[in-house]
């Protein structure tokens, strides 16, 4: 995800600060025009494809001699509720979920064999709290978190550091493309710029919270959900009344 919107401000934020950088999207343009303006390696392929993500960390060793650290940033959002299409669900699985376990099966040989590794998974606030309008989003992003969770609990004494970015909105085609208007419009609050998003991962990765929130008041409404979960529900439930009522009058 590294040819726009976050992964590419951060791919340009590491080169900067000194690192030798890979460059990886479905889309090969936008994966080369990145990678020719910060010398790294275009590697274009899907994250969705177990074989492409396998070829993605074939080439950190062939060109690179290793992996430091590796962000699996690409995500999809996808609008709808539990009627969204069988597709759409298999599909924001695939890119948000099972893209991550293919990064896992990938590196954790090579690093558990070495000197560790870092990995960063762009997880979203969605992860940590919901999206109103994007069940499917909502969902997967959860498992994600999840699946971070599980890595970092499971490994973490074995050199592996594993780390979840969970930003609010930012202002990438993500938030202007996807999902329905009420997703949009809880993404635009105080929406950020990739590269803001960039500096904070620059400064996260130097240490080893697992957490990384960009959006600072994203922890108390964690913190809400966790120990006043009726509350933040209903709190919730009350914005999306408001959504009903404007779309609706």
């Amino acid at each position: 995800g590294a040819g726009g919107g976050i992964g590419a401000a951060m791919a340009r934020r590491f080169a900067a600060d000194g690192a030798q950088v890979i460059v990886n999207d479905l889309d090969e343009a936008a994966a080369a025009v990145v990678a020719a303006e910060i010398g790294g390696i275009a590697v274009p392929g899907d994250a969705g494809d177990e074989a492409d993500v396998r070829r993605l960390v074939d080439t950190a060793w062939q060109e690179l001699g290793g992996c430091d650290l590796f962000c699996a940033n690409a995500g999809i959002l996808t609008g709808g509720s539990a009627d969204a299409p069988d597709a759409e669900w298999a599909k924001a699985w695939q890119v948000n979920v099972m893209s991550h376990v293919y990064v896992a099966r990938a590196l954790l040989p090579r690093w558990l064999d070495s000197d560790g590794g870092r990995l960063l998974f762009t997880v979203s606030a969605a992860g940590l709290l919901t999206l109103l309008g994007s069940a499917p989003y909502s969902v997967t992003k959860h498992a994600a978190l999840g699946f971070a969770e599980w890595l970092r609990a499971t490994y973490a004494h074995r050199g592996i550091t594993v780390q979840a970015l969970c930003p609010q909105g930012v202002n990438t085609a993500m938030m202007t493309d996807g999902g329905e208007s009420a997703s949009r419009a809880i993404l635009a609050a105080g929406a950020l710029e990739p590269e803001q998003v960039a500096a904070v991962v620059a400064e996260a990765v130097r240490g080893d919270s697992f957490l990384i929130l960009p959006h600072a008041e994203v922890a108390d409404f964690y913190q809400l959900r966790a120990t006043d979960t009726d509350r933040w529900l209903g709190g919730m439930n009350k914005v999306q009344r408001g959504f009903d009522a404007a779309a609706h009058p």
